[in-house]
């Protein structure tokens, strides 16, 4: 099976490199969508390895991952993974997230940070922002998973196929479980750990992506 693991980057020369040293050696072909970043990004991912798709203007996170699933099936991927470029997911884990896929048992697997594994969750993230994108879920879009706002899954090629991202920023996440659910897409959820350097998602930005979900759900 090819495995392609999809990386989006907007501004991260600091974390970029040792990122992609860290997948490689889960696997060996990463992609790095450079989502209009005005430092040394792109370069720093070239030099560790990685092919390197880039945006003129900052587009958002989901519209990086569309690139990149796009990217990918041209290039035959039967798995494509999704991987953040802070340094928050653990690359061991990636193994995990691809099994069921590599059996061929799902057409995606979702990363949980609320099943066995522990992530010190900060105070705003766990107590309101995720509660509240699990209700909107729940009873606006009609899914129900325990994590709704994971970056961390893997997509068979089917379902890279089946699902277009439509939503820019940080509201994909939510978009891709809804579409998951909609198109009748096999999918499970596997536990992974999530190391919060800078106290994750602000307030602010959770509120946009509520927002955001809300919209869409009018306007289909």
């Amino acid at each position: 099976m090819k495995i392609i693991c999809v990386i989006p980057a907007w501004n991260e020369e600091k974390n970029i490199s040792s990122v992609i040293t860290a997948v490689k050696k889960q696997i060996p072909e990463v992609v790095v969508v450079d989502d209009g970043s005005q430092d040394n990004t792109s370069e720093q991912a070239r030099q560790s390895g990685a092919t390197v798709l880039k945006h003129i203007i900052n587009r958002g996170q989901g519209a990086a991952l569309q690139t990149g699933n796009e990217y990918a099936l041209t290039k035959k991927a039967d798995i494509i993974v999704h991987f953040d470029a802070d340094g928050q997911f653990l690359s061991r884990e990636i193994p995990e997230i691809i099994k069921p896929l590599r059996k061929q048992e799902v057409d995606i697997v979702f990363g949980s940070r609320f099943l066995e594994k522990k992530s010190h969750l900060p105070f705003s993230k766990k107590y309101f922002l995720l509660p509240l994108a699990r209700l909107v879920n729940k009873f606006v879009l009609r899914v129900d998973l325990t994590d709704p706002q994971s970056g961390f899954r893997a997509l068979s090629s089917r379902a890279a196929k089946a699902i277009t991202i439509e939503q820019d920023g940080m509201a994909h996440c939510s978009e891709i479980i809804y579409k998951a659910f909609q198109k009748k897409l096999k999918f499970q959820e596997v536990p992974i750990t999530v190391i919060y350097h800078n106290f994750g998602q602000k307030l602010g930005g959770g509120i946009k992506i509520l927002k955001d979900l809300l919209f869409a759900k009018l306007m289909n």
